[in-house]
Order: structure tokens, then sequence, then C-alpha cells
């Protein structure tokens, strides 16, 4: 949220932490993006969070996902194998795997896109967080996913945009998802001596 901002200011949140391979093997995706107006007044933006991780077959239209094929939940130390009969594509049931980790093994007979992401309520389809292209038949995604949220202030990107490159302005804020209380409020506040914002827990 944010109160008397005084400039208009488009905050975008997607989970870039640094992990390796990182913008080679795969590409964070955004997730939320919220314009707050300079005008005097209160504004509010809302983003919800679940732990349950899943796969997907994503569908890419000009560097945008916007939708997936097939899905998956899983959870860490699982592994599942994607198919393809008669053009329809399908998850395995997750089976135990490597720990501390997720898998996917491509078993279609063609090299395919992958996305990890999580389930948000009332939704068919998962979020995508991190976008693997380019997958190899027989070879697998590994991802070991920890949901470092960050925020950026810039307008430079839409939701569900694969980011390619690492973003050229500063985080102003990056917070372990999975240490926050169930329910949180953080305002986005601006520093009229330097134009810095910062994100503070209200």
């Amino acid at each position: 949220r944010s109160n008397d901002l005084g400039k208009e200011a488009t905050i975008m949140l997607t989970f870039d932490a640094d992990m390796k391979g990182l913008y080679e093997d795969f590409f964070p995706v955004v997730w939320k993006v919220s314009k707050f107006g300079r005008r005097v007044g209160p504004y509010r933006a809302h983003a919800t969070y679940t732990s349950q991780l899943a796969f997907s077959k994503p569908q890419v239209v000009d560097g945008n996902i916007i939708d997936a094929e097939t899905s998956v939940k899983i959870n860490v130390s699982e592994k599942t194998s994607l198919t393809e009969a008669n053009e329809v594509y399908h998850f395995s049931s997750p089976d135990s795997g490597t720990a501390g980790v997720l898998q996917a093994v491509n078993n279609t007979g063609a090299i395919q896109d992958i996305a990890v992401g999580f389930m948000s309520p009332g939704d068919l389809m998962p979020k995508p967080a991190l976008y693997f292209n380019g997958v190899g038949d027989g070879s697998h995604v590994t991802a070991q996913f920890t949901p470092v949220l960050r925020a950026y202030i810039t307008s430079d990107y839409e939701e569900t945009a694969i980011i390619r490159g690492a973003i050229d302005t500063p985080a102003i804020w990056s917070q372990d998802l999975a240490g926050l209380a169930e329910s949180t409020t953080w305002t986005l506040k601006r520093d009229l001596a330097t134009g810095r914002y910062t994100l503070v827990q209200a």
C-alpha cells in the first residue's frame, strides 16, 4: 500500500534471487505489476502466494507466459515426467526424487519448455515463477526453489513476462516468503530528499 506518495510509481515483483544458472539455464517470470498513483490519498495492491509448488508446460506468446497446457502439483524431493500422446501433454503423478529439489523429466520425444511455479487460490493453472526453455528429450529440469521475492520500481515489464537478463535497477526489497506470517502489509514510501523508494512492514 502507499499513501501520499507524491509521484507515480510502478512496483514489479519477481522471484529472481541469486540462483546458480539464472539467466542461463532458466529465467525468472514477472509475478505482479502494480501502479501506485501520485495523487494525494491511499493506494493498495494485493498479492497471494501459496507454498504448493507445481510444474507446468507453459504457452509462450511474445515473451509472455499466457497460460499452461498442463500442470502437476509437486513437493520438494519429488520428481515427475512429462509425456505426449496425440498432441496431448501430461505430467505423471510425482514420485520420490532427489532430496531438496524438484525434478521434471522431458519424455515427450522433442524439445519442450517447462516452468516451475506455485498454485494460486481459485486458479486452475499455477503461477509461473521460473521458466526453463529448450529442455531436450530425456533431459530433466532440476529446481531448488526458495520463495525469495524481490520488489523493483520499474515500468519496463508486464505480468507473466519472461525476464531474459538482469534487471537494471536495484531491488528495493527482498524477502523469503517462507519466513513471513500468513498475512502481512507493507507500505511503499518515497524519500522526498533522495527520491529513493522503500517497502516497510506496516
